[in-house]
């Protein structure tokens, strides 16, 4: 039999009515036999257009308050016959089953309603029988029959009808069976991840309805995609396309800056900040946090938790850098940081993020718990005879969110809320330490009176010996080495303050 198929019959039956008008206005326009249930159908009823309810044709009411419509054998034998098949032809002819060439359906909005906070029946409530079932059914026969899964696809549809007056291709029915099963599956994975909640059965299912293709991957000989509804968390005002690396950098930023409270600027590169810093306005908050490290600082990623106001926009724009995250931007401000034609300029948007987190690794996955640990003054166990001051301790806490995000093995020195030195994916602690030490001095900052903080334990007291040498005066770590005992009595022989927090936070 010809490819070339004369949609002649369509069964509707969404959720979203949205820009079905103008579809099943053409359909009819093109003498399609119309089938529809429910709501569905009273929508084509306002509309005057003829309409068959399933009912009448399956001879069998909606029941259990319409959880089953259109699970009937006249429904799912009219999608589901071959046509090129003398038995199914017969078959359907001796059970008068009518043909269904197309099949336009809207799942029930299933991961909406867990966002919304609905309790667990109504969330039930929303796991759609009928309409996946259709969606899977029409896939299958997609060398038959045309398959809409979702409201994404209307615009498409409604495209080819126009352009084909009611004709479709094999190419064209394969790619619409294709975004059918993508949508049943993503529909599946959020209904087992819902479900899969405190079971944690070591199963690894994760979709994203939502993708595109990006520019390249971390270099330009490789291929990158970005998965996820960009769209919900940022607006775009400016700039060239985000890339990958862009992407990586992003998400190491809001996770920095979502742990600050006051007026906080940081600026990253390569996932880890190179300046970063709290004050009690933005102006000078920028203003610290460039001094950390103007040089990494060029060409880098920019995010605050603040509004942008002209003054800082113009203290900003003195810098190159390839991106920048706030929540707003004062009209002004705006204006004058679109002075550079492609510098990346984001509003970032209020949206949950998982707490969980995975990457490809092996011939696998691996899934963890984010490091979403936030440790407080409650928290700490001072374990030597001097104890930090108010304002070390502030210091101090500050210094280990800053490693908490940096890549280890990593050192931060603080002082006065803002980052003065780091150590950054080293090796050795104590090679992260000098590293530190180094480029605080390098940026004209005095050690003196700095803290320290560390993302694991040291193993001996070499690091608290060389921040005691350097005049650190306070120093932050888990705690848990065995030799413990002797970077404390190091500390309370040199009159250091040291505090344990019993949390590491390596990051790889």
């Amino acid at each position: 039999m010809s490819e070339i198929k004369k949609i002649k019959s369509a069964l509707i039956s969404v959720y979203h009515k949205d820009n079905l008008e103008e579809i099943v206005k053409k359909l009819h326009e093109l003498g399609v036999v119309l089938y529809s249930t429910g709501g569905t159908k009273d929508f084509l009823d306002a509309l005057n257009i003829p309409v068959t309810a399933v009912e009448d044709l399956t001879k069998y009411p909606s029941i259990f308050g319409g959880r089953v419509k259109t699970l009937h054998p006249k429904i799912f034998g009219g999608i589901l016959n071959r046509r090129d098949h003398s038995g199914d032809r017969a078959e359907a002819q001796t059970y008068a089953i009518p043909d269904i060439d197309l099949v336009i359906v809207d799942l029930y909005p299933f991961e909406e309603t867990v966002l919304s906070g609905a309790d667990d029946d109504a969330i039930v409530e929303k796991i759609d029988i009928g309409g996946i079932s259709l969606i899977r059914a029409a896939a299958k026969n997609h060398k038959d029959v045309v398959i809409v899964p979702s409201k994404e696809e209307y615009l498409p549809l409604l495209t080819l009808l126009k352009e084909k007056n009611g004709e479709t291709s094999l190419e064209d029915r394969r790619w619409f069976a294709n975004r059918a099963f993508a949508v049943s599956s993503h529909y599946d994975t959020a209904i087992f991840n819902y479900f899969n909640r405190g079971i944690d059965e070591p199963v690894f299912r994760s979709s994203f309805a939502q993708g595109k293709s990006l520019r390249y991957g971390e270099n330009p000989h490789q291929k990158g995609w970005f998965f996820g509804d960009f769209d919900a968390m940022f607006d775009q005002l400016h700039g060239k396309e985000i890339s990958y690396n862009n992407l990586s950098d992003m998400d190491a930023a809001v996770s920095l800056i979502s742990e600050f409270q006051d007026p906080a600027f940081a600026i990253l590169k390569h996932n880890n900040a190179c300046g970063m810093a709290v004050a009690a306005t933005l102006p000078e908050a920028w203003k610290r946090t460039l001094a950390g490290d103007p040089v990494s600082a060029f060409g880098g990623v920019v995010i605050t938790n603040r509004g942008i106001d002209p003054e800082t926009a113009e203290e900003i724009n003195k810098l190159f850098f390839e991106l920048i995250i706030a929540p707003s931007y004062a009209p002004e401000a705006l204006n004058l940081l679109k002075s550079k034609k492609n510098r990346i300029i984001l509003v970032r948007k209020p949206v949950a993020i998982s707490s969980r987190q995975f990457r490809s690794l092996l011939n696998g996955a691996v899934m963890q718990d984010k490091d979403l640990s936030v440790e407080t003054v409650d928290s700490l166990t001072y374990v030597t005879k001097v104890k930090p001051s108010a304002k070390e301790i502030q210091d101090l806490l500050f210094a280990n969110i800053l490693v908490k995000h940096t890549k280890s093995n990593a050192i931060v020195l603080a002082k006065d809320g803002q980052l003065i030195g780091s150590g950054v994916g080293q090796t050795s602690r104590v090679d992260a330490l000098r590293h530190a030490i180094e480029k605080a001095r390098a940026f004209g900052f005095s050690t003196e009176g700095a803290v320290m903080s560390s993302d694991a334990y040291f193993p001996f007291p070499d690091c608290v010996e060389i921040a005691d040498k350097a005049g650190i005066r306070a120093i932050i770590q888990p705690g848990g080495s065995v030799r413990d005992a002797e970077s404390v009595s190091y500390c309370d022989q040199h009159g250091l303050a040291m505090v344990f927090t019993g949390v590491r936070h390596f990051k790889h």
